[in-house]
């Protein structure tokens, strides 16, 4: 066999065995690695190379090792889900930078980070000042989070006592002209509803590169054509703007009439219809 193919046949095979080796290992071996997780990927991808490259050395015998040190990696990260003592070992514990506002400059020492290190961390979360940090942490995996104090966290509806409508994921019925048939069972609606929608925007189903639906039935869409603007749905302003039109009349009704008991039937009916706008009206600003 030519050395080229013996070459190719053997980066193949490494290929195939290191991807199914990593799907075994899981998402956390390629997201959030620990010491022990990082010598891990260097030493695989290291066998990997041996096992394509050397044509001296017998090929499966990389192949043994790459599979021992997979074995050896579950096995400790079956012992971690088990016991902190040897999550403790294996990833190392989170160490505090920030506290009150101060920086703990020997734990800074500890974890052989710079004050430089520390301000560049904090600016790509928008931080300048260690004074607005009530606490930072820097977590097993070497990423630094903090909390800020309560003067400089971001305004929230829950500061301002304002009520909102819980927000479900969208779903992506559309996608390169073809509907998903899935993701719109999935939120109770048929093609017959899209065609409609469609229609409203004015576009044609193969002109949509991604089209997406809200928790609360309206259609987004996105077209192949970037210099083509699509109207954004309109439903919720409408009918918020109608029900307050519907209380203004009735306040009118109310002041037009000289009948008491129906000036008070309109009264009531215009508070009633106040309270029902408040109750709803987080759901129709979104």
């Amino acid at each position: 066999m030519p050395q080229w193919l013996e070459v190719a046949l053997r980066t193949l095979i490494a290929v195939i065995v290191l991807f199914v080796l990593t799907k075994v290992l899981g998402k956390r071996q390629v997201s959030q690695l620990s010491l022990f997780e990082y010598i891990t990927g260097i030493t695989i991808g290291s066998l990997a190379a041996y096992v394509s490259l050397d044509v001296e050395a017998n090929w499966y015998l990389g192949i043994v090792s790459l599979t021992v040190w997979v074995v050896v990696s579950l096995g400790i990260e079956f012992l971690q889900l088990k016991s902190k003592a040897v999550r403790n070992f294996a990833d190392g514990k989170a160490t505090v930078l920030i506290k009150d506002g101060k920086i703990l400059e020997d734990n800074l020492k500890k974890e052989r980070l710079t004050t430089d290190e520390l301000l560049q961390q904090l600016r790509k979360r928008n931080v300048f000042k260690t004074a607005d940090v009530e606490f930072a942490i820097m977590e097993p995996s070497g990423e630094i989070n903090l909390l800020l104090t309560k003067e400089n966290q971001p305004l929230t509806p829950k500061h301002l006592g304002i009520k909102v409508a819980p927000e479900q994921e969208p779903q992506a019925v559309i996608m390169d002209g073809q509907i998903m048939d899935e993701p719109l069972a999935t939120i109770g609606l048929n093609r017959e509803w899209l065609t409609v929608e469609l229609k409203k925007l004015g576009v044609a189903l193969e002109n949509v590169f991604l089209g997406q639906v809200d928790s609360y039935g309206q259609l987004y869409v996105d077209l192949f054509d970037d210099q083509i603007k699509v109207p954004q749905p309109q439903q919720k302003a409408a009918l918020l703007a109608n029900l307050k039109k519907c209380e203004a009349d009735l306040e009118m009704f109310g002041l037009a009439t000289d009948d008491d008991k129906v000036k008070t039937m309109y009264e009531n009916c215009s508070q009633m219809l106040m309270g029902v706008i408040k109750e709803i009206r987080p759901l129709l600003i979104r």
